[in-house]
């Protein structure tokens, strides 16, 4: 069975998760990490979720303010062995609910292309492509999605 925690980026294991996405997402990314990595900072999120398998922790998400009425999904990762289990849309599902009662009224996130099991994460949980946003215009590998929160 999956259970979230909420936590903040201070957390051990968030910040053990964070490390193995970094190292995931090196690879994936390639020479584009640099340019991502800038943005995916985790010093000052007061909003992290940690998922845990039978007490070992097994994915890492959170969610930062982005705008008065919105907040932006970042640092989701789940490692192998929390794989193919819903723990992505449980960690999801739970940052939304974060969100919806802290006032906000949509979610907002970017992905990268290459990253498919993203993509096909956020379509199946009813995110929609919107125009890339901020710091992502114009940067081709980069693919931004929003939810309105019912």
């Amino acid at each position: 069975m999956i259970t979230i925690k909420r936590c903040t980026s201070e957390n051990i294991d968030f910040i053990n998760l964070v490390a193995a996405l970094d190292k995931e997402l090196a690879i994936i990314d390639g020479d584009d990490h640099a340019f991502y990595s800038q943005y995916n900072k985790i010093d000052k999120i007061q909003y992290a979720i940690v998922a845990y398998k039978d007490e070992v922790p097994v994915g890492c998400g959170a969610i930062k303010q982005f705008d008065a009425d919105s907040m932006e999904v970042k640092r989701m990762y789940v490692n192998p062995n929390g794989r193919n289990m819903g723990t992505a849309t449980v960690m999801l599902k739970g940052l939304e609910n974060w969100a919806k009662e802290s006032g906000y009224k949509k979610c907002l996130l970017e992905t990268g292309k290459r990253q498919e099991d993203a993509v096909a994460l956020y379509t199946k949980n009813g995110y929609v492509v919107i125009p890339n946003y901020g710091q992502y215009e114009g940067v081709e590998n980069s693919v931004c999605f929003e939810k309105v929160l019912g």
